[in-house]
């Protein structure tokens, strides 16, 4: 349901700039700034790989880089990082888990994965410096205590922010984590309604709202909840990953340009099939995005091209957890 009227709300700020003669941005109150500062994905099998992915992407011109080992969440041991890199050698590692435990799925340790990412940081840090902003997911895979652990490991490493260490239903812990840990905390990925980050905004549990904007009904509640995170002191980080298409990209980067609190935008870099699909997807030079000023949101799509890429149908990989017992583990 919200995702049905978030793309009407979309569709009914596009339709208001175009009768006004305005982009978007210019409707929820102008521009504050000219570029939006965005952060890029990179993942490894282990430290070394991640290095040279987080090098590549500063090499782009990118000074925000999420950094993940082996899957969402991180695998946490040697064979589950080769196994989610598909790797060939991963055969040739005994896998830790249990030794009858036979159904599909990438499997995780929640508790290995704890360890590492710490381990990951400092290694990063040596060889990369200060000079590079670093981000990490934790995609609420781990139990709120280790959450804790880990976000208290992390802070000689002065993250740029720890994502969703936590569950929805599990966000009484961020006072625990709070009063623990000066890790800055973005959370609100899996939120569906404005409400839900109000306590946490209000107790000042957070620093930046991972808002996806179509889960919660659109660019409307979104300019609220930013507005309203604006008085608290807390910043925007609106969700946006490869699974969403390039016009919900520019309904983040509208919202990017016209909030005065803005932190960072994610960003998943576009192939020309998908610009050749949507005309009007943003620029984006030296880690900055730059979106067009045409009438509402600037962007469209190209139906008799679009279908000559049908949707493929299966899960991905990184949905199939499971813990080394075999129990399923949240995606």
């Amino acid at each position: 349901m919200n995702n049905a009227l978030s793309g009407i709300d979309m569709a009914l700020w596009d339709i208001k700039g175009k009768q006004a003669g305005l982009p978007v941005y210019e409707l929820l109150g102008g521009k504050c700034r000219d570029g939006i500062a965005l952060y890029v994905h990179t993942d490894g099998a282990d430290e070394v790989e991640v290095e040279d992915s987080a090098r590549a992407k500063m090499e782009e011109g990118y000074q925000y880089i999420r950094c993940q080992m082996g899957m969402y969440g991180g695998a946490g041991t040697d064979d589950l990082r080769l196994i989610a890199n598909r790797m060939v050698k991963a055969k040739n590692i005994q896998p830790k888990r249990s030794p009858r435990t036979k159904a599909p799925g990438i499997y995780f340790d929640p508790e290995a994965y704890a360890k590492s990412i710490p381990r990951l940081f400092d290694h990063l840090r040596n060889k990369l410096g200060f000079s590079v902003e670093l981000l990490h997911d934790a995609h609420e895979r781990i139990t709120p205590i280790n959450a804790i652990h880990m976000a208290k490991a992390l802070e000689p490493y002065q993250l740029f922010f720890l994502e969703d260490p936590v569950a929805p239903e599990n966000t009484e812990w961020l006072k625990m984590l709070r009063q623990q840990s000066s890790t800055p905390i973005a959370m609100g990925e899996l939120f569906v309604n404005v409400n839900e980050w109000k306590p946490l905004i209000d107790n000042k549990l957070i620093d930046y709202i991972r808002c996806h904007i179509s889960s919660i009904g659109g660019i409307t509640p979104a300019k609220k909840i930013a507005i309203y995170s604006e008085l608290n002191g807390v910043r925007t980080a609106w969700h946006s990953p490869g699974d969403i298409s390039p016009i919900g990209v520019c309904a983040n980067m509208h919202l990017d340009l016209s909030s005065p609190n803005f932190g960072i935008q994610e960003y998943t870099p576009m192939n020309d099939a998908l610009r050749e699909v949507f005309p009007g997807c943003p620029e984006v030079d030296q880690g900055y995005a730059y979106v067009n000023d045409k009438p509402g949101l600037g962007i469209d799509i190209n139906e008799a091209l679009a279908a000559k890429f049908p949707c493929e149908g299966g899960n991905p990989t990184w949905t199939m957890a499971r813990t080394p017992d075999g129990t399923v583990w949240r995606p």
